[in-house]
């Protein structure tokens, strides 16, 4: 952790004590802090899609994702290895830390990562998924609103496969229009479906009620490992409810550095450093003042 951050910190473990309820922004430095770095070759998925980047040479694992392959059965080998790494891969401490940390509070996640690791510690009805989540495939069409979770069928695949590819009559198709199933992950055919509207609904409902209803409760805005890449589904939101609401405070933790807008001031504090430490570390810190209490 950089040095100066511990009064930050302490602050911030203050402010988690105070708050009546903690809304969760989770961006794709927290997974990469727990080892699963999809925008980089770290060393868990780099050994587990060895065969894959080094057939075609993919400079990340969704550079693989989003890779146009000549075939289905090609881009369903992938998909398939990908997703049941996803599946069999360890819950990431951050995440373990995070749930410890918020707990005792009333909380909602609001996530751009796809790798199901929030679904490990909270519950479904306290997340919205907005750019979807490995867990699920969907009809590429899409003809139906309608997704599936996809663990078993990704061992399923995993047995047909040969090297890099599974034959075409493997691939896994809609029953009902016959096309091809696609992870129901962000992308052109992004099914915004009943699943999707309920959780940002339930998200909303969560917002509308500790803030709008009840003006008086203090609540926490939580940014985690977000960059500056899709800024209007977390940053910019989080900014605007602290903007508007006096009770509201932001608080982002972040490797990189980041931005604290001026009209944030004192009702807003930053913590660059290594997201698994300052997670721990956190943790650590609102133990011992939950003994000391």
């Amino acid at each position: 952790m950089r040095v100066g951050n511990q009064a930050t910190l302490q602050e911030l473990a203050e402010r988690i004590d105070q708050a009546d309820a903690v809304v969760i922004g989770g961006g794709s430095g927290l997974s990469s802090a727990a080892g699963y770095d999809h925008y980089h070759w770290s060393p868990a998925l780099s050994e587990a899609l060895a065969p894959f980047r080094e057939q075609y040479g993919f400079t990340s694992p969704l550079a693989g994702f989003y890779h146009c392959f000549s075939s289905y059965g090609e881009q369903w080998g992938y998909y398939s290895q990908y997703i049941r790494f996803m599946w069999e891969a360890p819950t990431g401490k951050p995440y373990l830390d995070l749930q410890a940390l918020v707990a005792d509070k009333p909380a909602f996640v609001l996530t751009t990562n796809v790798d199901q690791q929030f679904f490990r510690v909270f519950p479904q009805k306290q997340i919205c998924a907005f750019q979807g989540d490995f867990s699920y495939c969907q009809c590429s069409q899409p003809c139906r609103d309608d997704i599936g979770e996809n663990r078993e069928l990704v061992k399923e695949l995993t047995g047909c496969l040969a090297g890099v590819r599974l034959p075409e009559e493997a691939v896994p198709r809609c029953p009902d229009c016959g096309r091809v199933l696609v992870p129901w992950v962000r992308d052109d055919t992004f099914l915004e479906g009943t699943f999707w509207q309920d959780s940002l609904h339930r998200y909303h409902r969560f917002l509308r009620h500790w803030i709008m209803d009840q003006s008086d409760k203090k609540v926490l805005l939580l940014e985690l490992g977000v960059g500056e890449m899709t800024p209007s589904i977390i940053k910019l939101p989080f900014w605007e409810l602290t903007a508007k609401n006096e009770n509201v405070f932001y608080a982002c933790l972040n490797r990189e550095a980041a931005h604290r807008p001026e009209h944030l001031r004192g009702r807003s504090l930053y913590l660059q450093g290594d997201l698994a430490e300052t997670l721990a570390a956190l943790r650590q810190e609102r133990s011992i003042a939950a003994t000391i209490k």
